[in-house]
């Protein structure tokens, strides 16, 4: 799409390392007319560091967004360009925006995207956990109850989540997804792309290797393991991992169910309730 035919541009902006600003992005944050975003002089100093001049920054973050929509909207519609961006990385992804595209495409203004650094896709991939399919949440609640309801719906869906997280709450919200979830690999990655770069990489029983990360963390955390179980002592094992974390029986069970292959849900419910009543299970 040619660069003056386009109102708004959504651009992707580095998430630590300068020379990953794509020259198209260049472009289009020097030609448009303001750029938009959630802090203006964290914006000033990216475009700075960067060797961008811009013309014009508006401050649009979750608190204006509404209020600010149908003025930027008419600076569209007279002919104006407006570059939308985030601090690091991928702009709407974690970030506000998606109320302004919405209302462009609703009025055919046109809206064309410069790709570039993203945090999750990056965490992901660097990972080296399974990466397909996966759910990103942004930022999880703080609440721990608030935590355990958002996740509790993918505690038996073969996906990776991948979220943002603090520092500073980094080991409740661990604690919070191996109570939810049970154990599973994780990853915790930081200062992406950056000098001090770092994977660290573990279990979700396991939180020590997490102590002392800095900065804004990108969790990582593995689908649940499923493993062709034809040994009965094993299946034991998973019913007395899965019991620890609560619920029904038809609960348990099929949750056990989601991380075996060779067992019926009926099986194992059998099972569990021959060992309830003192049997062998055999």
């Amino acid at each position: 799409m040619p660069l003056n035919s386009v109102r708004l541009w959504i651009v992707a902006t580095p998430l630590g390392n300068a020379a990953d600003l794509p020259p198209r992005a260049r472009t289009v944050l020097e030609n448009a007319d303001f750029i938009l975003a959630e802090d203006t002089r964290r914006a000033g100093l990216l475009c700075k560091r960067c060797q961008v001049a811009a013309r014009k920054f508006v401050s649009f973050h979750d608190h204006n967004e509404t209020g600010r929509l149908q003025n930027i909207l008419a600076r569209l519609r007279e002919g104006k360009t407006a570059a939308i961006i985030s601090d690091a990385g991928l702009p709407l992804i974690a970030d506000p925006g998606y109320r302004l595209v919405r209302a462009c495409r609703d009025e055919g203004l046109p809206v064309s995207v410069v790709p570039g650094p993203s945090a999750p896709i990056t965490a992901l991939v660097g990972s080296g956990i399974a990466p397909q399919p996966f759910v990103f949440f942004g930022f999880l609640p703080r609440d721990r109850a608030e935590q355990e309801a958002r996740l509790a719906p993918f505690a038996a869906l073969p996906l990776t989540l991948v979220f943002f997280e603090r520092k500073d709450r980094l080991a409740a919200t661990l604690s919070t997804a191996l109570a939810v979830l049970g154990d599973r690999e994780v990853c915790a990655a930081r200062e992406l792309t950056k000098i001090h770069e770092e994977y660290v990489l573990g279990r979700l029983r396991d939180p020590l290797p997490f102590a002392g990360l800095l900065g804004e963390i990108t969790v990582v955390i593995g689908p649940p393991e499923t493993v062709r179980a034809t040994d009965a002592e094993a299946i034991r094992l998973l019913i007395t991992q899965e019991r620890a974390r609560g619920g029904s029986p038809r609960d348990v069970a099929r949750r056990v169910q989601s991380r075996v292959t060779g067992w019926t849900g009926k099986a194992i419910y059998t099972m569990m309730s021959e060992g309830d009543r003192g049997g062998d299970g055999a």
